[in-house]
């Protein structure tokens, strides 16, 4: 019931019942972060991403510095799934790891719909993002949560409700099992998921566009 929670938010973001989305199994099995829709995934080209059809995007721009080279990915693999307002909207993670460092990076709140990530260039750069790096046993990860329009805030475990404004960089170290929460949205939104180059191959079945599930 809705009134069973104190605020809209809290509605909003509310957990899933246990055992709604099952954990794919496997070490090796990379998973969906959320549920959302693919809208781009491949491999990076000399540390450009594609945002949509004819938009590209810089690496270097979206993650900034962090506790690894961030060469590593600049070939790497990429996914970005999108968090429509109807969408469960906490994060998860896709594969297990130790959290090393959070970076927050303010920006602006750009609408991330289909409309927009087509029409507005670097879009994932100029919002407000919350960008996390994590340890695997399969080489470093980076996931990104892009804030938007109406995304009141991002919350990550480690550090709650992070405040807007200036620049900051968290050392962390939190050991995550796979499909475990990372954070959440206070609105829909787009996670942008990177991994090192040659450590990674999507399923081949995978296609743009499609809706997928948590796990």
């Amino acid at each position: 019931e809705p009134t069973a929670y104190p605020t809209f938010n809290a509605f909003f973001t509310r957990p899933l019942k246990p055992g709604a989305r099952k954990i794919a199994p496997g070490e090796t099995t990379i998973v969906s972060p959320v549920d959302g829709r693919l809208t781009e995934f491949g491999y990076a080209r000399s540390g450009t991403l594609l945002q949509a059809k004819g938009f590209a995007y810089a690496l270097e721009e979206l993650i900034g510095e962090g506790p690894v080279d961030r060469r590593a990915f600049e070939n790497g693999a990429y996914a970005t799934i999108y968090l429509a307002p109807y969408d469960y909207h906490r994060v998860h993670m896709p594969l297990a790891g130790t959290l090393t460092a959070t970076r927050y990076v303010p920006g602006r709140r750009f609408s991330v719909n289909a409309a927009t990530t087509c029409g507005i260039r670097r879009l994932f750069c100029r919002n407000e993002r919350v960008v996390c790096w994590f340890d695997t046993a399969y080489g470093p990860m980076v996931l990104v949560l892009v804030g938007a329009l109406n995304v009141s805030s991002i919350s990550t475990v480690s550090r709650g409700e992070i405040e807007s404004g200036a620049p900051r960089y968290w050392p962390e170290s939190l050991v995550l099992a796979k499909g475990a929460e990372i954070g959440r949205f206070n609105l829909g939104s787009t996670v942008v998921l990177l991994f090192p180059e040659g450590r990674v191959e999507w399923a081949a079945e995978l296609r743009s566009g499609e809706k997928l599930e948590l796990g």
